[in-house]
C-alpha cells in the first residue's frame, strides 16, 4: 500500500527565488537534508547536498539562490545549479546534479510524494 504524500509547506511560505524550505526525508533508512524553492511559478526539491563533495548548499539556513535569484549555488564552492534541473552549469561539478525529489503542489500546499525512493 502506498505511503499518503507527507505535507511539506503551504504554497504561500515558497516566494518566487525567495528563501527556500530546509525539511528532512528518509530514503532508504538514512535521513537526508532536503529543501524546496519555487522559481519560475514551480516548487522544485532536492536533496540539500553538492554534487561536488556533498555538503549542504545553503549558506545561512534557507539561502539557497544566488544574487540573480536566477540560479541555486553552493556556499562552499560556488557550485551553479539550474532551478528547475538541478544541473550544475558552472563550478567544481558541472554537469553534475543535484538528487531530485518528488513533489506536489496542490489546493494551496506542497507535499513530499513519497519517502523511500524520492
Amino acid at each position: 500500500m502506498a505511503a499518503e504524500p507527507r505535507l511539506i509547506c503551504r504554497s504561500d511560505e515558497l516566494r518566487e527565488a525567495g528563501k527556500g524550505l530546509r525539511f528532512e526525508l528518509e530514503r532508504n533508512g538514512e535521513r537526508l537534508p532536503a529543501f524546496a524553492v519555487r522559481h519560475g511559478g514551480r516548487v522544485l526539491a532536492y536533496v540539500n547536498r553538492c554534487a561536488h563533495v556533498g555538503v549542504e548548499l545553503d549558506w545561512m539556513p534557507g539561502e539557497f539562490f544566488d544574487e540573480s535569484g536566477l540560479y541555486l549555488i553552493c556556499a562552499t564552492h560556488g557550485a551553479t545549479y539550474e532551478p528547475a534541473t538541478g544541473r550544475c552549469i558552472y563550478g567544481p561539478c558541472k554537469g553534475d546534479s543535484l538528487t531530485a525529489i518528488d513533489i506536489l503542489e496542490l489546493n494551496g500546499r506542497v507535499y513530499l510524494r513519497s519517502e523511500s525512493n524520492g
